[in-house]
């Protein structure tokens, strides 16, 4: 950043390249490869930037071909890159989507790279000071020891004075089983302002069904919403009632990202001072553009559009049809019949963190989380955990 207003947003994590087959080959029989990049909070941040917000991506890249494709491609987004490193000792992650018709396999070469040395001198630097929101996920502590200790600076020590913190609880179970991740990212989330976590999460790493165990069982952060997939979201703010928003019905093309998307979305809302139903509305409207697209990131909402459903009654929201109420215009990979027409954009499946196969060795093969693409129409929901990056 270099004049002019600081960020809004400070959004903080790793993002790695990603390589998968132009016509969805497996990996041995491909011949041709398209180039994406994405990851968590990197699609967050472009996310929200799409939405209005000057936001700002912290984050350390390896000063080779790679590390400069993922400035590129996040800078594009409209996405402060100023405030990440260059290390010309550590390389960025790559990984290789592997599609198969019985599961996507993904490839991760990723051990040592440049976003595992991430410490908590990332957030020291004074261009980002007057944020209002500091987002963190949950894919960030198991990196590196220096990275979980990024995380508790951020959440105790609150280094951008005066910002909201709102952390993700994304668990990837290949990265650490739920027995070892529970209790750390119980810790975290506890100590956040804003917590998002998918109902199958909660249930994997703390064995709650209801949105209210969730609740219960953090109980110091001012909201937290749970994410129930396809059947809706629900936000359970400190004090006051849970406020409950069905998902929304139209084409799913591919799941992944949604998460991220819902997450922009509502976040997004807040920032702008709306209340729990019109943010979730928000949450899920982002959502569904995600889904309807086969790539990560869609083109971001009309801002009349959001203000139209946060407008509507609640018999309004149950009957709204977002093909035809116009909600997914402009986005060249779906069509009316959930159908997939022409590329995504760059980070095809950005951000592999979100298929839960990232091994910490940094190579092998992980199966996704989500079973890979989905295309067809039904209920499109914020992701439960597995669907965003």
């Amino acid at each position: 950043m270099t004049g002019g207003p600081g960020p809004e947003v400070v959004t903080v994590g790793e993002t790695m390249v990603v390589m998968s087959p132009t016509d969805a080959a497996p990996l041995e029989r491909a011949d041709r490869l398209r180039l994406g990049v994405g990851g968590a909070e990197s699609n967050l941040a472009i996310g929200l930037a799409g939405l209005g917000h000057r936001v700002a991506w912290v984050s350390r890249v390896g000063d080779d071909p790679f590390g400069r494709m993922v400035l590129r491609e996040v800078a594009g987004g409209g996405v402060d890159v100023a405030s990440v490193a260059l290390d010309a000792h550590a390389p960025t992650g790559v990984y290789f989507k592997d599609p198969r018709p019985e599961a996507t396999g993904v490839h991760y070469y990723r051990a040592g790279s440049a976003a595992s040395r991430l410490g908590p001198g990332a957030l020291d630097d004074p261009r980002l000071a007057g944020a209002r929101l500091l987002h963190l996920s949950g894919i960030t502590p198991v990196l590196s020891e220096s990275c979980r200790a990024l995380v508790a600076h951020a959440v105790d020590d609150r280094p951008l004075r005066g910002a909201l913190v709102s952390f993700d609880v994304n668990h990837r179970p290949r990265l650490w089983p739920a027995d070892r991740a529970a209790d750390v990212l119980r810790d975290l989330a506890d100590r956040a302002d804003i917590v998002l976590v998918g109902l199958d999460e909660a249930e994997r790493l703390w064995g709650t069904t209801d949105p209210q165990a969730v609740r219960r069982l953090l109980p110091r952060p001012a909201t937290v919403v749970v994410k129930d997939g396809a059947v809706g979201a629900t936000a359970l703010p400190r004090t006051g009632p849970a406020v409950f928003v069905p998902a929304l019905r139209a084409p799913v093309v591919e799941p992944v990202g949604a998460g991220d998307a819902f997450a922009a979305g509502y976040l997004s809302a807040v920032l702008r001072g709306l209340d729990h139903a019109a943010a979730l509305r928000c949450g899920h409207v982002v959502a569904v553009r995600a889904l309807a697209v086969p790539g990560d990131c869609a083109p971001p909402p009309r801002r009349r559009d959001l203000d139209g459903v946060v407008a509507l009654t609640a018999d309004g929201w149950a009957a709204l049809d977002p093909v035809g109420a116009g909600l997914l215009d402009g986005l060249a990979g779906a069509s009316a019949d959930g159908s997939a027409g022409g590329d995504g954009p760059a980070g095809d499946l950005a951000g592999g963190d979100d298929l839960a196969g990232d091994l910490a060795d940094g190579g092998g093969t992980a199966v996704a989380d989500d079973g890979g693409a989905h295309v067809g129409t039904g209920a499109a929901g914020p992701g439960n955990g597995r669907g965003s990056r």
